[in-house]
């Protein structure tokens, strides 16, 4: 980094040291930029180290490896019709081209993702990753810290000067164009600015501005992404007149109502349950991605029923924080979780047509514990998963009855709008000269839908290294 009559001068300064501002310093410096990261925590990684790790891509070689075909041609088709084309065809298409070069280029920096099946975002391989066509979740080892310290090596070697503790306030913006940032009062020029800093999920006023569906599960809400998710890229876009876009898009997963941690933390609900509306009756695959789960359970009023039994709870491994059969018990014991003897009586608790409940039950238990489910197919679903065996049936009581809703706010789509180059643009569709964007903060990838896991962290990285080498002064 050199002095300049203004203070200090760069190629690039990178503004968020998440998985897509380190690709995005990697891939500047590969181009031969200077490189000034500026991180608001204390450490890097955000909400990419704490994610699974979990990478969608086509056209890989982990695929080869299994035999699946597939190409970006039938990715992006996908990808389009799952999100009923209300995304730019242009940004979509460059990223699911680049997808799989990105894939590539991870492994190649040491991120280890074997060529075989995996049943679950925890396994190393290639996974069913939510609802598509073939299968194109690639999990790594390590998961997201795995990918985190792939990339800080990159960045290292390639020089990257990386600064903690240190919020970016506010963005130079002189003759039209982005110069440089101002970082603690102190100006830092540059010849361009990759903005990365994250989503809005720990931001109450900017969700009920961009995403207030995320405020709806109320006390029952929780967040999992970095507490770096403050919405300072949209504080940056009325610096500089930048367009805003995706609004009212993010990802909820359902969980129960006392959940309050991701499920590894918080562990799985047992395998042996059904989900039930408000008229009693079965509605839904019980396994359905959560690329859909959450707007099913939505079409049923928002909330919906976890219905099992004793023996379903007492089946609930120890060592996690919330599906652990004490924790359960506690809940029933203080009437929060649903308790009764036989369904009928569950019924009259939870407000529905008993008749409905039994036949739930009834057609549950005459299904799944004998390996088929012609209705909602969910033997396919956890064969899919890796699953063994068949589910026990429901019964004798007691039975339990738990709420679930969509609660558990992952990521947040709303951001400054950007192109197939990861080039911001302003509110008349140009180019803003000298900025780019890339993960949650460079909105257009992630949707209404959200495809399935691994989509944002693919979205941060691959768009990640397209705004870095764009950024670089020889992109």
């Amino acid at each position: 980094m050199s002095d300049g009559g203004d203070g200090a001068s760069v190629d690039v300064v990178v503004i968020g040291g998440g998985g897509a501002g380190l690709a995005a310093a990697a891939t500047a410096t590969e181009h031969g930029a200077s490189v000034l990261l500026f991180e608001a925590e204390p450490d890097l990684g955000g909400s990419t180290r704490l994610s699974a790790g979990l990478f969608t891509a086509a056209e890989t070689s982990v695929q080869r490896g299994l035999g699946v075909e597939d190409s970006a041609d039938r990715f992006y088709q996908h990808y389009m019709d799952l999100n009923q084309w209300m995304l730019e065809p242009g940004l979509v298409r460059a990223f699911c081209e680049n997808t799989g070069p990105t894939l590539e280029w991870l492994i190649g920096l040491g991120v280890e993702i074997p060529a075989r099946t995996s049943g679950n975002a925890h396994t190393p391989g290639l996974s069913q990753a939510g609802v598509e066509d073939v299968w194109r979740g690639h999990v790594p080892r390590d998961q997201g810290e795995g990918l985190v310290a792939a990339l800080a090596a990159a960045c290292r070697r390639g020089g990257v000067e990386t600064v903690l503790n240190t919020r970016v306030e506010r963005l130079l913006f002189e003759d039209g164009r982005v110069v440089g940032v101002v970082a603690d009062g102190v100006e830092v020029r540059s010849g361009a600015v990759v903005v990365t800093t994250g989503g809005l999920s720990r931001d109450p006023e900017l969700l009920k501005e961009h995403y207030p569906a995320a405020l709806a599960a109320g006390e029952h809400g929780f967040v999992v992404a970095a507490p770096g998710s403050r919405g300072d890229h949209l504080r940056f876009a009325g610096q500089v007149g930048a367009s805003v876009t995706g609004s009212g898009w993010g990802l909820l997963l359902p969980t129960v109502y006392f959940q309050r941690m991701h499920h590894w933390q918080s562990g799985f609900p047992p395998v042996s349950r059904v989900y039930v509306d408000g008229s009693g009756r079965r509605f839904m695959d019980e396994d359905a991605s959560y690329a859909v789960s959450a707007g099913i359970i939505d079409s049923r009023g928002g909330s919906a029923w976890c219905v099992f039994d004793e023996r379903a709870r007492l089946s609930l491994p120890p060592g996690y924080a919330d599906w652990n059969p004490g924790r359960v018990l506690e809940e029933a014991e203080a009437g929060r979780t649903l308790r009764a003897d036989t369904p009928r009586e569950l019924a009259a608790l939870m407000g529905v047509p008993a008749d409905a409940l039994q036949v739930t039950v009834d057609t549950w238990n005459d299904a799944l514990p004998h390996g088929r489910d012609e209705r909602f197919r969910r033997h396919l679903t956890l064969r899919n998963k890796g699953y063994e065996g068949t589910p026990d049936p429901l019964g004798p009581g007691p039975y339990y009855a738990a709420r679930i809703l969509p609660a558990e706010l992952v990521c947040t789509h709303a951001g400054l709008e950007i192109d197939s180059r990861a080039a911001v643009l302003d509110r008349t569709g140009t180019p803003v000269p000298g900025l780019f964007a890339a993960g949650e903060a460079g909105a257009g990838v992630l949707g209404l839908r959200y495809v399935g896991g691994g989509n944002a962290v693919a979205n941060a990285l691959t768009m990640g290294r397209i705004a870095g080498r764009g950024a670089a002064p020889r992109g």
